[in-house]
């Protein structure tokens, strides 16, 4: 993509539904999921940082940033669960990339699609690790906007058809079926918690009440389980009884952010976690057994959006799916900025 300095290459809304559906949704999850998977496994290169966070008894406004030396990101996100109510997302976000070097952006980005679909590959990734080989079926507790998402990643990367789905609102349940009807799952409705986790070998939570609930409780996690902890993801708001926790091998993104906002929240600051990371890179076990219970505890990190720029960066020559916006300002002579304003009172 070749550009004048003024011009950055800019994906709004439209231009991402028509590239990922160009693309298709499960290719585009397997291919953006190695993306991410890829930089887990380099993680020492990146600058890191817990999310910088202005919290409101509404919500949670954050801006979430990396660098790996040569590529500067950065994702501005919010989350405000009270938002369905008048006719808003929960959660909505832009994104950008810019050159180390100079400083200059080379990707502005919606990423209200894209860290749906970062989050649902984060966590295919996670379980590709954690999960038993053999698993089949997956219960979504929590079937609002990221469900899809979650349910289509785990087909794509794990092979999941069998979809047992749980929400407090009966029409959402029905909303994720309609939605996913076509992608080859056997999907179950459920009337409880209790009646989607049985069977299951994975168990997903999804919810978005910002507030301290015990969604799954101790006695519904049985030998073997996989829990992909995704509501839990500011301070105050989990989704587990404590009890699993002390149960299950966890297994987290980047440990001072987490502690803050993830499920171990709930634990000492010292209880014993493993990173992601190291499971990737192989400095780490992940699975040891098939009795084994993991607990993948998901508040998204910084690099996770980085991956999901960059894929789309690498995606978009060719396509047609960006406009250029006259977004910096590119004086003749870098020195006169001033001059560039009086000449253009004269054009």
């Amino acid at each position: 993509m070749d550009r004048k300095l003024n011009l950055v290459p800019f994906v709004s809304v439209d231009h991402m539904m028509k590239l990922v559906l160009s693309i298709g949704v499960e290719r585009f999850l397997l291919e953006l999921s190695a993306f991410v998977e890829e930089d887990f496994a380099r993680w020492e290169v990146f600058d890191k940082t817990a999310r910088i966070a202005s919290h409101s008894a509404e919500g949670v406004i954050e801006l979430m940033p990396t660098s790996d030396g040569a590529i500067y990101g950065f994702k501005y996100v919010n989350g405000h669960p009270k938002n369905m109510r008048d006719g808003r997302q929960t959660v909505t976000a832009f994104g950008v990339l810019a050159d180390v070097a100079n400083g200059y952006p080379v990707l502005f980005s919606e990423m209200t699609i894209l860290t749906a679909l970062r989050t649902a590959a984060t966590s295919a990734v996670a379980a590709k690790h954690l999960a038993r080989k053999d698993s089949l079926t997956m219960a979504i507790i929590g079937n609002g906007a990221q469900s899809e998402f979650q349910a289509l990643a785990f087909k794509a990367l794990l092979g999941i058809d069998r979809l047992r789905l749980y929400d407090i609102d009966a029409s959402a349940s029905e909303k994720c079926r309609r939605n996913l009807a076509g992608f080859g799952f056997d999907i179950t409705l459920c009337q409880s918690v209790e009646a989607a986790v049985e069977g299951a070998d994975i168990v997903t939570t999804v919810t978005a009440d910002k507030q301290n609930a015990t969604i799954l409780t101790d006695n519904l996690v049985g030998a073997g389980l996989h829990i992909n902890a995704v509501g839990g993801d500011c301070p105050g708001k989990t989704e587990l009884h404590p009890g699993i926790l002390h149960r299950a091998d966890i297994f987290v993104e980047y440990p001072p952010q987490t502690r803050i906002e993830g499920e171990i929240q709930q634990l000492a600051p010292d209880h014993v976690v493993t990173e992601l990371s190291e499971v990737i890179a192989g400095r780490a076990v992940g699975r040891r057994d098939a009795a084994q219970i993991t607990l993948f505890d998901s508040v998204g990190f910084a690099t996770e959006d980085f991956s999901a720029l960059r894929y789309v960066k690498a995606k978009l020559p060719g396509t047609g799916f960006y406009a250029e916006i006259d977004l910096l300002a590119d004086p003749d002579e870098p020195r006169d900025l001033f001059g560039m304003l009086l000449r253009a009172a004269a054009t």
